[in-house]
């Protein structure tokens, strides 16, 4: 939502107050100021904010949803403005803001501003006037860039964790008037690729039949990162160790399996550890909770880790590869039951102990979904227990 942190603060003095004369008094601006800024953001998200009456001024629906989102955007920025400088909660704009965390996140003044679209004088002038409220550099100049401080990296952080919340407001506006406005963003691991996001999607579509739905894949670090950012609004997979600021909720625990071709000389009989140790593998990254099962089962038994290994986030790989040589694969069982059902794999007649994981969604604790994004949420719920249930 493109808006003076100014005057979206103004709508917050004017609810408060519930007058636009009073709203200007404490904040020492004149009448006309305060209604002039009223009526951009009126004109911005096309509906009125206010009610305007003899009596006052209170605040419509649009103005309700429109006021949470301002409060949740200022409860994030304006600590972070002022572990800097105090100062900054009443001079900081969005365009140093957007200025300041594109440098941090490139850690240079050229591609910050290439990102931006931006010239870069114009790009380092916005950062140094925040650097002259705060009286001192919030860069290190390094050779090979730019080097922002603990301070800025939260601050950045911060700004854009505000501004998505500001860009909720409109999406949360215009489901009130019964439009599809913005988007769902999911970070999808794996076993939520071929196992929940199907079926979930379909559901979600019954009722929101064109509002853009986007799936993030990749290493869990960067879909945390993403996530941490508000660049995805929540991650779907393996859960990890709780942290301060995610929330976890489990769907349904998972086992994990050895798949094998058809006709593999390990479905023989009931193969022992040792022999399956003396296949080729296809396996989990290091650093995912598939691949530290896969550890386990080897370190548990007192034996070293098979000596040929492949290592692999991609499904289509592992099915082809294990579907058409000697390796072996260690997965998800739920990941590879079509296989198995339609011969294409056969599960290895060895259960892995211990392999239990817990599958479920990942949110920034504190988390306001808007209704589009409440209703992909509940699709996947209402889908992992189908797939618990089948």
């Amino acid at each position: 939502m493109k808006a003076s942190l100014r005057h979206l603060r103004l709508v917050l003095a004017v609810a408060a107050t519930g007058s636009v004369t009073r709203a200007a008094q404490q904040c020492h601006i004149s009448q006309p100021a305060v209604t002039t800024a009223i009526a951009g953001i009126e004109a911005t998200l096309g509906v009125p904010i206010f009610d305007r009456r003899p009596g006052g001024s209170s605040l419509t629906a649009a103005g309700h949803v429109l006021s949470l989102r301002i409060r949740r955007a200022l409860a994030v920025l304006d600590p972070a403005l002022a572990d800097l400088s105090p100062r900054l909660i009443r001079t900081a704009s969005m365009a140093q803001l957007n200025a300041l965390i594109a440098v941090a996140e490139t850690e240079s003044f050229a591609a910050a501003a290439r990102r931006l679209g931006l010239a870069q004088p114009t790009v380092h002038r916005a950062v140094s006037q925040i650097e002259r409220e705060v009286g001192h550099h919030l860069f290190d100049r390094k050779p090979h860039g730019v080097i922002p401080t603990r301070a800025v990296r939260h601050l950045a952080m911060a700004a854009r964790l505000a501004f998505v919340e500001l860009d909720l407001a409109l999406a949360d506006v215009a489901d009130l008037a019964g439009q599809e406005v913005g988007r769902v963003v999911i970070g999808a691991m794996p076993l939520s690729r071929s196992v929940l996001l199907g079926p979930a999607i379909a559901l979600f579509r019954a009722e929101w039949r064109t509002l853009p739905v986007r799936v993030v894949e990749g290493p869990y670090a960067e879909l945390v990162l993403g996530l941490r950012r508000g660049e995805t609004d929540f991650l779907v997979g393996a859960l990890r160790p709780e942290t301060d600021d995610l929330a976890q909720e489990m769907l349904f625990q998972d086992e994990m399996a050895i798949v094998a071709r058809p006709g593999h000389p390990a479905l023989r009989g009931g193969p022992t550890l040792d022999a399956l140790a003396g296949f080729a593998w296809v396996i989990a990254p290091e650093g995912t909770p598939a691949r530290d099962h896969f550890t386990a089962m080897f370190s548990a038994a007192d034996r070293a880790l098979p000596l040929s290994l492949v290592e692999t986030g991609s499904m289509a790989l592992l099915t082809d590869l294990v579907g058409q040589t000697d390796h072996l694969g260690f997965v998800s069982a739920r990941q590879v039951a079509r296989d198995i059902n339609a011969g294409r794999l056969a599960a290895v007649p060895f259960q892995p102990r211990g392999t239990s994981r817990p599958i479920g969604l990942t949110t920034r604790r504190g988390w306001c979904p808007t209704r589009a994004q409440a209703g992909m949420v509940a699709a996947i719920r209402l889908a992992a227990g189908q797939a618990t249930a089948a």
